[in-house]
């Protein structure tokens, strides 16, 4: 799961929110120097990574990637999944998804002191561009790919898979779909066990 995924899951808890916007970003045990609210948000993404990276949908997903991008093809379908879920935003949500995607950058720009700098870096360059609605466009996942390949030291070739993505488009959007209701759940009852 990526961005938009996590704080969907999250919402509407604020604690919950900073934390899986930031959790990518608190390597270790540094999760423990946040609030308890927070501290829960960090731990609540990484539930949902396991739950996701293990899950047979994800990984269907993800073989049809393999063999092209090899260890790459997990980050390809969580951005991926964030855009299947921008594009059929209205299906799962309430608040529209620019009205949900303003309300998330001004959140975390409430709690800019505690998000660490690359945080910082993402959410600037998210806000700028409003990447949490425009994920719903093929042609913006095809950005995002080419800025993520750049910052890979060798060549991956992730800035091509959007090809893929195109090629199987209806595999994909069924996988998203299944899966979604199945970690809504999850994510139902791992908030009841932290509140």
């Amino acid at each position: 799961m990526n961005f938009l995924a996590h704080l969907a899951l999250a919402a509407p808890d604020e604690g919950l929110l900073v934390g899986n916007f930031i959790a990518d970003h608190v390597k270790g045990n540094r999760w423990q120097e946040f609030a308890p609210s927070v501290q829960a948000g960090i731990l609540l993404h990484r539930a949902i990574d396991h739950f996701a990276d293990t899950h047979p949908l994800v990984r269907q997903s993800a073989q049809r990637l393999r063999p092209r991008y090899r260890h790459y093809a997990g980050v390809l379908v969580d951005v991926f999944y964030d855009h299947f879920l921008a594009a059929s935003w209205n299906r799962y949500m309430d608040v529209p998804l620019p009205v949900f995607s303003k309300e998330m950058y001004a959140l975390m720009n409430r709690h800019y002191e505690l998000l660490p700098p690359t945080s910082r870096l993402f959410l600037q360059y998210a806000a700028e561009r409003d990447i949490l609605a425009a994920y719903a466009e093929v042609e913006v996942i095809g950005r995002v790919l080419q800025g993520m390949a750049r910052r890979i030291a060798r060549p991956s070739g992730i800035e091509t898979a959007t090809e893929e993505l195109q090629t199987h488009y209806r595999e994909f959007g069924e996988e998203f779909a299944q899966f979604w209701d199945e970690i809504v759940r999850f994510v139902a009852q791992k908030k009841q066990v932290i509140s």
